[in-house]
């Protein structure tokens, strides 16, 4: 060891492990305990260190607002406090707001319509994922809620639009469609006879009236094409 490092850690013990009279009464050991471990510990005891407020500009700024010192939108402050006492305290005040829109709210979900997407085999130990890329959208002139996703099994190229009223008790025609891409763009990017089949990677709405696709070649080869389409609604 050098003598600087002898001189920090003499520096240390001196400055955090002086007896102080006025803490013996205290539970555990009366010396200063280093001050950032004081505030990790996971205990409701004030801390034996307390940080020095003084100066403090958002304190003085509470200070002199007559309108924030006593508003009820401001975090309480606990300077003898640890971390962990905050936090608990924090969490107590999060779940107490939260738990009335929660109870609310579901008690006003219900289901409206079930349809039956792919059965799965029970035996099966792990369920596969054959649900992909589920994007929402509100058509909020037309009141209509749409959902694109995809399957993985045996309809790669498909993209599925499923479509609802945003009123439950009203019904809208074509409540689900496939739209497969196959091989239509033959004759735009490939005029030979070679069969191309697209794969979705990804989809989204472009606005209320199209859908943004971006399709990828489904041969196993370098080189794979990838194409954007907009495709319209109608």
């Amino acid at each position: 060891m050098t003598q600087k490092d002898i001189t920090f850690v003499a520096d240390f013990l001196t400055e955090h492990f002086n007896e102080a009279p006025e803490l013996y009464n205290r539970k555990g050991k009366y010396f200063n305990v280093e001050r950032v471990g004081q505030y990790l510990k996971d205990e409701d005891d004030d801390l034996v260190s307390p940080p020095n407020t003084e100066g403090n500009q958002w304190f003085n700024f509470l200070k002199d607002s007559t309108h924030l010192k006593e508003s009820p939108l401001l975090f309480p402050y606990y300077p003898e406090k640890s971390l962990h006492f905050v936090k608990r305290q924090m969490e107590g005040v999060i779940d107490q707001c939260l738990q009335k829109p929660a109870d609310v709210i579901g008690k006003s979900v219900h289901q409206a319509a079930c349809m039956s997407l792919y059965k799965i085999s029970q035996s099966e130990d792990s369920t596969p994922q054959l649900f992909k890329l589920p994007f929402l959208w509100n058509d909020k002139t037309s009141n209509l809620h749409y959902v694109l996703f995809t399957m993985l099994e045996n309809s790669v190229s498909k993209i599925h639009i499923l479509r609802r009223h945003t009123d439950t008790s009203r019904s809208v025609s074509n409540g689900i469609i496939a739209v497969e891409f196959g091989n239509f763009l033959n004759n735009s990017i490939n005029e030979s006879s070679d069969s191309r089949c697209y794969s979705c990677l990804d989809a989204h709405f472009y606005d209320d009236e199209t859908v943004t696709v971006v399709l990828k070649e489904s041969v196993q080869q370098e080189g794979k094409e990838r194409v954007l389409a907009q495709l319209p609604l109608s």
